[in-house]
């Protein structure tokens, strides 16, 4: 009995101190103590921020080559984002028909003018070889004299300033990887004496004759820059050349205001569920359901501390998902309550018919939560962001609730010392 006491004490504290750690933000600076002040991460229709999609160009790939240029497009926007300090982007690679789309959502930004600046000023660079199959005359166009090559910016390791030596104008060194260095040697070596065009955003900013086989994966790519162009140019490149192009097809901004209702209204519809609850479970189960709300707002601390902890971006339907997990380990509780009070009217004491109680629910709850973490898991694998972040949220529920119901609830329960032999304890617990 001392041992089972110490445990329900440890436990009750241990879920304040995780209360204390998920309120501690909203509390006043004097109340907030040690704790380190992380906030919650909210999603873009909670916070309020930015929403681009855009379609990208892979036409002129082959089939097999498109996951794989798609990856590298969002890894390249990925780091582009970081660059700039936008926190906690999400960018991800989408299927709609037959088009390859990449979707970018920024939290917390307002500007949505200075977003797509951010996001499309990562330039396209590609090297063109002359179009063998027409007459260039005074008439042809630039881009009908020059025909793309697989060498693009995929291939680019690094961009870097230098300045002409004789006429002290800005040059820009670029180095390929290794794959992109042969490439480089190839498509000179096969046009030694002919032009060999260098393309940003598709507009030729430089058209060099190549004299020779160029090897060692180096090239320079010279223009009329001035030195704040060339400086910018380099920034862009070491942030990311894009693998293939891509075009802004929607744009939508979520204003913080907007964010902030929708986070007040599932905080109410959040509070008014656990009341609810509460309610249900002092009128049905009366002693017993006191221990539940107990462990009920014990299991909901500790959620909400891992949320912070791992971190889980909550957006609606995450916040929708972890009131279900609520639901479930509430469903838990009541199905231990209905086998103790089984146990109970069939003659047995309270102190022997909880361990009973919780023994036969086992396997009822193990089956229903098995179900649940199932589901989750195949949500997560094959849903959108915002079903990942609902099947998230409910299955650190779920798991959490098992815990709530088999040790919080029972330790609680042990520890009360009630005997349920009386008329007055059998009241009390509902029997």
């Amino acid at each position: 009995m001392v041992k089972t006491r110490f445990l329900a004490i440890f436990i009750f504290l241990f879920g304040f101190f995780a209360a204390y750690f998920a309120v501690a933000p909203f509390l006043p600076q004097s109340l907030q103590g040690f704790l380190p002040n992380i906030p919650f991460r909210l999603g873009l229709d909670l916070r309020g921020g930015i929403d681009l999609v855009y379609r990208a160009n892979v036409s002129s790939l082959d089939k097999g080559e498109v996951d794989e240029a798609m990856a590298g497009l969002r890894d390249v926007i990925e780091r582009r984002v970081n660059l700039f300090g936008v926190t906690e982007p999400l960018v991800q690679t989408q299927k709609s028909g037959s088009e390859n789309r990449l979707r970018v959502s920024l939290p917390g930004v307002t500007n949505i003018h200075q977003a797509i600046e951010m996001i499309g000023e990562t330039p396209f660079l590609e090297f063109r070889t002359q179009n063998e199959d027409i007459e260039i005359t005074a008439d042809t166009s630039v881009e009908e004299a020059f025909i793309p090559t697989d060498l693009t910016g995929r291939y680019l390791k690094k961009a870097y300033l230098n300045f002409n030596q004789i006429t002290f104008e800005p040059e820009i060194s670029i180095e390929f990887t290794k794959e992109g260095g042969d490439l480089f040697a190839r498509i000179t070596e096969e046009n030694v004496g002919k032009p060999l065009a260098i393309y940003l955003d598709g507009v030729p900013i430089s058209v060099p004759n190549v004299r020779e086989p160029i090897t060692g994966g180096r090239a320079q790519i010279t223009g009329q820059f001035t030195p704040e162009e060339a400086k910018t140019l380099v920034r862009r490149l070491n942030s990311g050349a894009l693998p293939i192009p891509i075009e802004l097809i929607s744009q939508q901004t979520v204003g913080a205001t907007l964010g902030e209702e929708v986070l007040f209204k599932s905080i109410f519809a959040g509070l008014v569920g656990l009341l609810a609850i509460a309610f249900f479970l002092l009128i049905s189960y009366r002693a017993l359901g006191l221990f539940a709300i107990l462990a009920l707002a014990v299991y909901t601390s500790i959620v909400l501390m891992l949320f912070k902890i791992i971190p889980v971006t909550l957006s609606a339907a995450g916040i929708a998902g972890f009131i279900l997990s609520i639901g479930v380990a509430v469903d838990a509780n009541i199905l231990i309550f209905e086998r103790i009070r089984e146990e109970a009217r069939g003659g047995k004491t309270f102190p022997s018919a909880v361990p009973d109680g919780f023994r036969n629910a086992w396997t009822s709850i193990r089956d229903s939560n098995i179900s649940t973490l199932i589901t989750s898991a195949i949500l997560y694998w094959f849903g959108t962001s915002v079903v990942k972040g609902f099947a998230l949220t409910l299955g650190v529920g779920v798991l959490i609730s098992l815990f709530s119901a088999f040790t919080v609830t029972r330790a609680f329960l042990m520890a009360s010392n009630l005997k349920g032999e009386s008329r007055i304890s059998k009241i009390l617990l509902g029997i």
